[in-house]
Order: structure tokens, then C-alpha cells, then sequence
């Protein structure tokens, strides 16, 4: 019998039909020895890492995790052209990333909520309980870059809408570093380079014997952050990239984001802030925020 792919004999496929199977399955979801490369915020640092260790055990797919500031990486997808899952640390990211045409937006899960609030070292040793005292002379505030890092942009609009002009101008001559991710932001704190930062929550979570927080009033909090995933344009393993992102989001990663302190919805966020805030948006930083 004739076939599209060539002649069949004794009732087996053509060897042209067995090279479009194997074509097949190499792009099949789990298949042994693939490689998903994902970019992300390292504002899922901790957790990711040890989802993507249990999703390669289960599934033998190697989960290669680029993490960074989320604008940084997601220029770092831009420029090459690359990259199957787009994890930014905020919603504010993902909007660009939308807007670019870099991810595929039907794709795109929420995953973890988190709240911004004060991040100190251990046992508080500048006394900061309140945003106004980081307008006092001699403190040492930290700001993740609020052009590449969605925590920095937070944090500006928390100032920006809680404290007059003169204090603003204060808070600013107090910063003592600008971080290029949310990793970096804690790990500064924890090693006492600062004073204090606009953290989020999961900080304490992540060094708990070197960190802590210090909440915000809710009428301070202008958001409340989340953490979302979505397949990129450039992908070469859509399907693959999907079904890591439904892992994320499901019974076996769930108790690894709970460990480290992220709420399951925004209605968890809320009963810990105490009140109802909006959930993502874009925030548009002043250029007097704008590190030199």
C-alpha cells in the first residue's frame, strides 16, 4: 500500500511515519532529557528553586531558572529571542511583557500573592517602626532599582502617596544602595548594610534568623502583589512550558509556597494586611526616584 510517508510492508509503518512520531514526541510534555528555560523575578527565588527540583524529579525535564530583577530578565528575553516560561516578581511586569507581544497571554496563571511592607535585620537595631522613620537623619535605607525591579517601583509609590514632599526629599538623601533584585534586597538587609528596606512579606520567610518585618498600616499599602507565569512567544516547548506552569499552581507545589510564607489568593493577603487592597496594576515611578 502506497502512503503519504512511502510504502508500508508486512503491516508495520514506513520509516518516514516513524521519524514524524519520534519528531513528535520529543516535544511531548515530560520528555526525558528536555530542558524548559525559565525567566524570573527573584522574588520567587526560593520556592521556584525547589519546584523546579521537584518537577525535574518527577518528570526527568531539567527546569533552568534565570533570575533576576523583573525587567532585567525579561530584556534578557527580549534581546534573545528565548525563553518557555516568563515568571515575573509583579503584575507590573507581565503587563510590559503583554504589551511587547513577549509572552503568549492566554497562557498566563496567577500563582502567589505578596504584600509589601518594612523588611529590618533581626532584633530591629535602628528602632524602625514606622514608614516616617526613614526619613530620620542617619538611617540607612535600601531601594531595589525601581526601573528594573518591581519591589523598588512599590516602594516609591508607598512613599510618594504617604509622605509629604520634605520628607520624600529626606528618605531619599537616606539611601544608602540601590539592589538589582528582590534576592539581593534581603540579603543586604540580612548582612546589616542597611537599616531598612520596602521588603516583601515572604523576606522574613526566606533568612528568618536575620530578618523580620515590620507591617504597614493598610491605608499605606497602595497594592498588593502577585506572581504570574505565562508560556513566552519565543518558546520552542509550549506544551512543556504550560504544563510546568500547572505545577506550579498545583497540589505538589502548594505546600513548598506556603512553607515560605506566599498567600494562596488575594483574599489571604488581605485577612493578613487586615484590610481589602488592589491587586496588581502598573505604577508609573517619578524620575526623582530614578537611581544616577
Amino acid at each position: 500500500m502506497n502512503g503519504r510517508f512511502g510504502k508500508e510492508t508486512d503491516g508495520r509503518p514506513s520509516r518516514g511515519w516513524i521519524l514524524v512520531v519520534m519528531a513528535m514526541l520529543a516535544g511531548v510534555v515530560g520528555a526525558e532529557g528536555e530542558t524548559l528555560r525559565v525567566f524570573a523575578g527573584a522574588a520567587a527565588k526560593p520556592p521556584l528553586e525547589e519546584i523546579a527540583r521537584l518537577y525535574g524529579k518527577k518528570t526527568g525535564v531539567e527546569v533552568e531558572l534565570v533570575l533576576g530583577g523583573s525587567g532585567t530578565v525579561l530584556a534578557q528575553m527580549r534581546l534573545a529571542r528565548e525563553g518557555d516560561v516568563y515568571l515575573p516578581g509583579s503584575s507590573d511586569y507581565m503587563i510590559r511583557a503583554r504589551r511587547e507581544g513577549l509572552v503568549r497571554p492566554e497562557t498566563e496563571r496567577q500563582i502567589a500573592w505578596l504584600v509589601p511592607v518594612l523588611t529590618v535585620p533581626k532584633g530591629n537595631p535602628a528602632g524602625i517602626r514606622t514608614l516616617e522613620d526613614l526619613t530620620r537623619p542617619g538611617v540607612r535605607v535600601l531601594l531595589a532599582q525601581p526601573e528594573t525591579v518591581c519591589l523598588g517601583a512599590y516602594a516609591v509609590e508607598i512613599f510618594e502617596h504617604s509622605l509629604s514632599p520634605a520628607q520624600c526629599a529626606a528618605l531619599r538623601r537616606n539611601i544608602v544602595n540601590h539592589t538589582d533584585s528582590c534576592e539581593r534586597t534581603a540579603t543586604a538587609v540580612a548582612l546589616k548594610l542597611a537599616d531598612a528596606t520596602i521588603g516583601w512579606h515572604v523576606f522574613e520567610h526566606w533568612l528568618p534568623d536575620r530578618l523580620e518585618t515590620v507591617r504597614l498600616p493598610a491605608v499605606q499599602v497602595r497594592r498588593v502583589g502577585y506572581l504570574a507565569g505565562a508560556v513566552g512567544r519565543y518558546s520552542v516547548r509550549p506544551a512543556g512550558a504550560e504544563d510546568f506552569l500547572r505545577y506550579l499552581t498545583g497540589p505538589e507545589a502548594r505546600p513548598v509556597w506556603r512553607k515560605y510564607g506566599y498567600f494562596e489568593s488575594p483574599e489571604a493577603a488581605w485577612r493578613w494586611l487586615g484590610a481589602e487592597r488592589p491587586v496588581g496594576g502598573e505604577y508609573e515611578v517619578p524620575r526623582s526616584w530614578l537611581a544616577p
